[in-house]
């Protein structure tokens, strides 16, 4: 009998190994790669509206940060080396203004585009100087139309080798979506709709991230704000172009009239002023070709806001709720706001499975992912991939390697952020990339 409890003891010690065992291998999913040492008073090099943080072409990837002096880096590296090229740029940016992020594209032939420093100023553009290069060109226009007052630059890569470049003409609460487009070809930009969005004059349209799809369709969503307070957001709006850009639907094929307006926008799910609910989040299209948007807010008789999506479920719109949290907080006010969750990013992948980036300091404000697996996206499951607190991050990735690979290359920092454009007094704090592969896409 003595012997069957030592040999019950010593298989139960087993198995407790192995449990650990797999414990820390998940831990150890995401690879961290250092970049430098980057400003962190304020979230303007982790926001989630940079949209390309990260971006790769060929054999390279490149990544852009403002050092602890206000300088812009650009960096690159081969993939699968942790060596960087940097080069501190003749141009710098507002640090202290968390709207004045950096965004990044590649075109066809290598050649690096970077729009910075935005907050309803004159457009800062510049391209490297041969493809593959670090150094930067003079600053340059790009059509010299509605270039004044520009917020949000956001590149779009096309798979013939174009770029889309999206950004907001004019302020909070009166402001317009414009779209312009790279013809790598012709080395040119054109304009596509100026505005494709119109607040006229009396709110502006928030734009989540853009999604292209497999069969080249764009898809754009939106929340409208009335006025500069957060407060004022509401609803979630929906279009598509499936002929690159010249005539713009609904999700059930009615045509718009551009430019788009709040009486003529299909709203895909209502959401009223008050709710919570947080601008500029991200969207997908899944595998079965349908648009998902990720965004939070709070529903009637409920103070907390909670992680949702908005997807299409063939012909009707659904909504579902992603997390679980129990704190509440106000989006009440202007400016940069200090929330203690960041917006999301949603990602689909290979297996019909979806999944959600945030941060939550109820998970202890490290990265991480929650999963769902189901094609009506009732269950999700949380994986923190990255431990260690990232203050006020949000995530954005490299769009390239994730629809290639199906690996997300996380840009990450600590970072802090006041409330309303005030900073927090944070020491320089590294600049890294995470890797991670989901379970389903690991050999």
């Amino acid at each position: 009998m003595l012997q069957f409890f030592e040999i019950r003891s010593t298989m139960i010690a087993f198995v407790i190994s192995l449990i650990l065992t797999f414990s820390v291998q998940a831990q150890d999913q995401a690879n961290y790669i250092p970049v430098g040492k980057g400003w962190a008073k304020s979230s303007v090099n982790t926001t989630v509206f940079r949209q390309a943080s990260v971006v790769s072409h060929e054999n390279l990837q490149y990544t852009a940060y403002y050092d602890p002096e206000g300088n812009m880096v650009l960096a690159k590296r081969k993939h699968g080396s942790s060596e960087w090229e940097k080069r501190v740029t003749r141009y710098s940016g507002n640090v202290k203004d968390a709207h004045n992020s950096i965004s990044l594209g590649v075109d066809g032939r290598g050649l690096l585009h970077v729009s910075w420093d935005h907050h309803g100023n004159e457009l800062n553009y510049a391209q490297s100087q041969q493809p593959g290069s670090l150094q930067l060109s003079p600053k340059m226009p790009m059509t010299g139309q509605m270039e004044k007052a520009v917020t949000y630059p956001q590149f779009y890569h096309l798979e013939n080798g174009d770029l889309l470049f999206v950004y907001r003409d004019g302020s909070s609460g009166n402001g317009n979506v414009m779209l312009n487009r790279y013809d790598v070809k012709e080395q040119n930009w054109e304009i596509i709709a100026h505005p494709l969005i119109d607040g006229e004059g009396e709110r502006n349209a928030y734009v989540n991230t853009m999604a292209i799809d497999e069969d080249g369709g764009w898809h754009i969503s939106w929340t409208w704000r009335e006025t500069w307070d957060v407060s004022t957001n509401h609803d979630m709006m929906y279009a598509i172009s499936t002929d690159q850009g010249q005539t713009w639907q609904t999700s059930t094929g009615k045509s718009y009239t551009l430019p788009i307006t709040r009486e003529t926008a299909e709203v895909v799910h209502d959401i009223p002023q008050g709710s919570e609910l947080i601008n500029q989040t991200s969207m997908t299209v899944n595998r079965s070709g349908e648009p998902v948007i990720a965004s939070y807010w709070s529903v009637e008789n409920e103070s907390t806001p909670q992680y949702r999506i908005v997807w299409k479920d063939g012909n009707q719109w659904k909504s579902r709720q992603v997390s679980n949290r129990q704190d509440s907080f106000s989006l009440s006010g202007g400016g940069t706001k200090r929330i203690p969750i960041s917006r999301p990013q949603v990602l689909a992948g290979t297996n019909n499975e979806l999944h959600v980036v945030f941060r939550d300091f109820e998970q202890g404000s490290g990265i991480t992912v929650a999963t769902s697996h189901d094609e009506q996206y009732q269950d999700w499951i949380l994986d923190n991939i990255y431990e260690p607190s990232v203050g006020m991050w949000e995530p954005s990735y490299d769009p390239v390697m994730w629809q290639q690979n199906q690996e997300l290359h996380l840009f990450g920092q600590k970072v802090g952020q006041g409330d309303g454009e005030t900073l927090e007094e944070l020491v320089p704090q590294e600049v890294f990339i995470l890797e991670w592969v989901p379970s389903l896409s690991r050999n």
